[in-house]
């Protein structure tokens, strides 16, 4: 009895093992390829549990999502005007026929990136040779990797892949040219200040010379006002001392030898050498006459 608890033992492991062996998954991110000595038998695409001989037949997978093919390096091309140009791009790719994709480049992925990457720059080298520098970098830039997407995509049919889209990341000058190209830009850029500059230089003097023209005008003016003004004033002066002297002469007569005194003797150091019977103190030798 003990024997065949032991024969039933390893019949049911025996078992457990085929069926482990024959049984395979495919999700929703996979495609399968079930093989027989080499041969291919089937095609599994829908995601589910499948069957298999044991030892006799084997499964290849695949990824069946989208998957990006990156040059790395930008690559060199020539444009219609006979420039080098550096292009850095990217590939949007993925599997669509199993079967095809394992016939043409033997499931292997990396036969494929490089038969996407031959048709991808053959396609720029003849695109980008029909094109000039201002209408690779802006001009049709959209329109060239449309092209590149539809050439690439027909191709790619042939091997089981679909290319869903093609993508200049940047396209510049190569390393030497770059240099000489920034150089006349940065030429470009100081000529243009130094026009700025002397416009402004000429703007500036010319508004220089009209504010000084304006002030010169402005000083005449009040020069000439205040002459006016000055004038206007001492023939009101004159006009009053010419009534006040007509009104009381030898008062107008103290007034002016006070004046007189008063320019005369600004400060105390100050000497005037005359004589005492000089007219220019007759106010003063009679100043004590009115009080007695």
């Amino acid at each position: 009895m003990k024997v065949n608890m032991n024969n039933i033992l390893i019949g049911a492991v025996v078992v457990l093992i085929a069926l482990s062996m024959s049984m395979f998954v495919v999700d929703q991110r996979q495609a399968a390829i079930v093989l027989q000595l080499g041969e291919m038998v089937s095609v599994k695409t829908d995601p589910g549990l499948y069957f298999k001989v044991p030892l006799v037949q084997n499964v290849r997978f695949f990824d069946s999502r989208i998957l990006t093919l990156d040059t790395g390096e930008p690559e060199r091309f020539i444009t219609a005007e006979k420039k080098n140009v550096m292009v850095d791009s990217f590939v949007k790719w993925r599997i669509v026929d199993v079967k095809q994709y394992y016939v043409s480049v033997g499931g292997d992925e990396v036969r494929a990136k490089t038969r996407l990457m031959q048709t991808v720059n053959s396609s720029m080298r003849e695109e980008f040779g029909k094109r000039t520098i201002h209408e690779v970098v802006s001009g049709e830039r959209e329109q060239i990797m449309n092209v590149l997407r539809e050439k690439t995509d027909n191709d790619a049919r042939k091997i089981g892949v679909q290319v869903l889209d093609v993508r200049l990341k940047r396209v510049d000058f190569p390393l030497e040219i770059s240099d000489s190209v920034y150089r006349r830009m940065d030429a470009e850029r100081k000529r243009v200040a130094n026009e700025l500059r002397a416009s402004g230089a000429a703007d500036g003097e010319k508004i220089k010379a009209d504010a000084d023209k304006q002030r010169e005008v402005v000083l005449a003016e009040a020069y000439r006002e205040a002459q006016k003004t000055k004038g206007e004033g001492d023939a009101r002066a004159s006009a009053l001392y010419a009534a006040a002297f007509g009104r009381n002469p030898e008062f107008y007569s103290f007034y002016r030898s006070l004046e007189a005194y008063k320019q005369s003797f600004r400060n105390k150091s100050d000497v005037m050498v005359l004589d005492p019977s000089s007219a220019f103190f007759k106010y003063l030798k009679n100043s004590g006459k009115g009080g007695n």
